[in-house]
């Protein structure tokens, strides 16, 4: 039988460790991230050091070493732990006969093959453009291919090279056009689902702890039609780009928005930070976060620490959050457990959904108070608001009006004050 799927480009892995206590987890999430991006790690090389050499980031030394391994190793591609500088790139491509990447390219090599929707597309698009528009340099222009031809063909160079960096220029700016009226769009509807007063929940997280197989398992125990609006799961770093809404109905009456975020991950480029800025409204909206952790990796600790940096960044760092450790299936530990606003579970165990379940809708619904009130049957204007921004439990109508049991909101209580007949603590 044939094998007609394409071979993995082999590639050789380094960084350089500036005594930084976390590097030997960047370079693991450097080995999950170029595997991401079908290639196949080799081998790995690591240099201690106190500062990054300016023009070839690793000591002349070390780069002899890892030339020589990676060629035993039939390896095509070096991939570096840091952004490096378009001069330290082309200075290591030359003495390795490798084509070098580094953290930030391969990122965005990346979210280019995952994006799907017209936003994500335009997003990763302009972190590209604007990654590349400070690497443009004379000797990638057809106009320099001599070299030592004189002042008039350094000059047709380099106006070359102006040329390159107004049309890019240009790109830029039109990309930031399109984003905004695709963002206003998303805004949009946004709006909409902030006026339903239906409270917003947002999984965040880093990528692949678990978010979307968390929203699958939360449509599937609690929505009927949960099957036909299931999220994309894979095993990999960034199996999806594109943020996810669905709206979830609790067994006791009780429903929220929930959403799906894109993952987030350490030393991510500040170009996609702002880029995905627009994709992580969402988080920024929510009323409640949900931090979905891989209760079973070593570097969970970091990984909460990521994304609480990146909360910060995006501005949701304040919102009120439940700290969701998953894959306790794999911890060896009881599990489902709760200890004050974190819950330890499973998203592949139906009673661990159940009881984050329950967890998320004690703290969305905390002000939240159920009240009987008797509207006038004329008055169908409260009535249409209720179904609107409130959680309606049971509606009778009656010769004395409608008799309404509903969950209402802390801003809303004051208006339905004067119709209330009972209230149950």
């Amino acid at each position: 039988m044939i094998d007609n799927r394409p071979k993995k480009t082999k590639a050789f892995i380094a960084g350089v460790n500036l005594n930084d206590p976390n590097f030997d987890y960047y370079m693991t999430e450097l080995a999950d991230l170029t595997e991401a991006n079908n290639m196949e790690v080799v081998g790995r090389a690591e240099q201690k050091a106190e500062n990054i050499v300016a023009g070839t980031y690793f000591g002349v030394g070390k780069i002899n070493q890892i030339k020589s391994m990676a060629q035993g190793l039939k390896a095509k591609v070096l991939v570096l732990n840091d952004e490096l500088s378009p001069v330290q790139i082309r200075n290591l491509e030359k003495m390795t006969k490798l084509r070098v990447i580094d953290r930030t390219e391969l990122i965005l090599e990346i979210f280019a093959s995952r994006a799907r929707t017209k936003q994500a597309k335009l997003q990763v698009a302009l972190a590209r453009l604007q990654y590349e528009l400070p690497r443009l340099h004379p000797s990638e222009n057809n106009l320099d291919q001599q070299r030592g031809g004189g002042m008039s063909n350094r000059g047709a160079g380099e106006t070359k090279l102006e040329l390159n960096r107004r049309t890019i220029g240009k790109q830029i700016s039109a990309i930031k056009k399109e984003l905004k009226a695709v963002a206003s769009q998303e805004e949009i509807k946004a709006s909409r689902r902030n006026q339903s007063r239906i409270p917003k929940v947002a999984l965040v997280g880093y990528t692949n702890a678990g978010k979307s197989t968390t929203m699958n398992g939360l449509l599937k125990a609690f929505d009927h039609e949960g099957s036909d609006k299931q999220v994309f799961v894979k095993n990999m770093l960034f199996a999806t780009l594109d943020t996810s809404v669905r709206k979830i109905d609790i067994d006791n009456n009780k429903g929220f928005i929930l959403s799906d975020t894109v993952g987030f991950i350490s030393k991510l480029p500040h170009n996609l930070v702002e880029s995905f800025k627009a994709t992580l409204q969402e988080a920024r909206d929510a009323d409640l976060l949900v931090n979905v952790v891989d209760s079973s990796d070593p570097n969970m600790i970091q990984m909460v620490r990521t994304t609480q940096k990146v909360l910060n960044e995006i501005s949701a760092g304040n919102i009120p959050m439940i700290t969701a450790y998953n894959k306790a299936d794999r911890t060896g530990r009881n599990y489902p457990q709760i200890e004050g606003d974190d819950i330890l579970y499973s998203a592949t165990d139906e009673k661990s959904i159940r009881m984050l379940a329950d967890l998320i809708t004690k703290r969305i619904f905390a002000g939240y108070g159920e009240f009987e009130l008797l509207l006038p049957l004329s008055d169908g204007k409260e009535l249409a608001f209720l179904h609107e921004h409130a959680q309606v439990n049971k509606e009778e109508f009656k010769d004395d009006g409608v008799h309404v049991s509903a969950n209402i909101a802390p801003s809303d209580q004051a208006r339905f004050k004067k119709f209330m007949i009972a209230e149950n603590a």
